[in-house]
């Protein structure tokens, strides 16, 4: 089988697609060249960084820097998902914990079962793509239940003044944010290997895997991601929407932002 090499020429020809790329922001002036420059730097700076770092993590293989790097994932994930919060008090409390228990979940069972290794080299790249994936979810938690909770002040308002708890009128956005958040992964698992050919897969492949092995792994990755993104968006959702009603149960909302515009 025909070996996959490139080289820093290669790479730096490869350069052009990125240019086109800014070609077309500069004929329709949509003025991404600057964020397209300092993203494509700062892309490079991270992952050759990871790169070195990663080489040496495997090489000591240690499961306590295997999980003191899983850790400083997770919270690097959590910050930038907190971002996301537009208010909400404690978004970064709600993102950690999410991100944590969905994470974990997946990682242990898949560990406990003997389908993953406790090595640094199968823990790493699996748990940074199910951190990734849940710092979207995340993302999507937030901006649904702001709002749905913005849409729907009215209902939640004329469902407290009946008598309903907090939880029963907020039932529905409760709902609704998590099958919003939930939606994308959903159509990204309905269509694979018809319309997308993951990552994993193909680069299982590239490396000269056999296709059926690598459709296992990436199988796998999918059924952790399916887990993942259900728990981190019920556990985000659940923790973050009290903060839309003071201690006595009335309807306030936390975003000044919103409430303002």
């Amino acid at each position: 089988m025909h070996e996959l090499v490139i080289s820093p020429l290669s790479l730096a020809f490869s350069f052009s697609l990125v240019l086109i790329a800014m070609a077309i922001s500069s004929k329709e002036k949509l003025e991404l060249n600057k964020e397209l420059i300092i993203a494509v730097a700062r892309m490079i700076i991270q992952l050759v960084a990871a790169g070195y770092i990663l080489t040496y993590v495997f090489q000591w293989d240690s499961k306590l820097v295997t999980l003191g790097v899983i850790l400083v994932m997770i919270v690097n994930a959590a910050y930038n998902a907190s971002k996301r919060a537009n208010g909400i008090p404690n978004a970064f409390k709600i993102s950690l914990i999410a991100i944590l228990v969905g994470t974990m979940v997946a990682i242990v069972i898949l560990v406990l079962s003997g389908t993953l290794l406790f090595s640094s080299s199968q823990l790493i790249p699996v748990t940074g793509m199910l951190v990734g994936n849940g710092m979207g979810i995340i993302g999507l938690t937030f901006r649904n239940l702001t709002m749905l909770y913005r849409d729907k002040r009215q209902s939640v308002n004329e469902k407290l003044a009946l008598g309903a708890t907090t939880k029963q009128a907020s039932k529905e956005i409760i709902q609704e944010t998590i099958k919003g958040s939930l939606q994308p992964t959903i159509d990204n698992v309905r269509t694979v290997g018809l319309v997308t050919l993951p990552g994993m897969m193909t680069g299982m492949m590239l490396a000269g895997t056999t296709p059926m092995d690598a459709i296992m792994y990436q199988i796998m990755v999918y059924f952790m991601m399916i887990s993942t993104a259900t728990i981190t968006s019920v556990i985000a959702v659940y923790l973050a929407y009290p903060y839309f009603f003071d201690q006595e149960g009335r309807f306030v909302g936390v975003y000044k932002q919103t409430d303002e515009s």
